[in-house]
């Protein structure tokens, strides 16, 4: 596969950058509100939509297992999320929302102005066909 390197794939790859860093930003910002780190804050609301096994959650983080056990232990000490068995292999713990949790959670996304703002001043057609490029650019079946 050839490189693509003019400067309107440049700028486009520029642009897709800086939409990230402010996403983080603002993460991070929403994050300290309710005194989380970003780190913890994903967490947790990678929790508000399942239940995970540990290892599930370091592979999506993408940081060690060791890791994730700390971070959960202080969410759990903040009575944000709990670990109980999975039903499907009661040797396996799954780190869970508690409702509080949820809640924060859902806080937390309802912070996020700073893509969801500008995007509803498209066109139902226009956030279709960027939803559409976006994941054919991460290689998602929109199926």
């Amino acid at each position: 596969m050839a490189t693509r390197t003019d400067a309107l794939t440049l700028e486009v790859v520029d642009l897709i950058a800086t939409v990230v860093v402010r996403y983080h930003e603002e993460y991070e910002e929403a994050a300290a509100k309710h005194s989380l780190t970003g780190v913890q804050a994903r967490l947790l609301a990678l929790l508000s939509r399942e239940p995970l096994p540990m290892r599930r959650i370091a592979v999506k983080l993408k940081c060690e297992p060791s890791n994730v056990t700390g971070i959960v232990d202080r969410l759990e000490g903040r009575g944000l999320v709990e670990r109980r068995p999975d039903p499907d292999d009661r040797r396996v713990k799954l780190a869970a929302a508690t409702p509080e949790g949820q809640r924060t959670a859902d806080q937390l996304r309802g912070a996020l102005h700073f893509a969801r703002e500008p995007l509803a001043g498209l066109s139902v057609a226009e956030r279709t066909l960027l939803r559409g490029l976006l994941q054919r650019v991460l290689g998602i079946d929109p199926t």
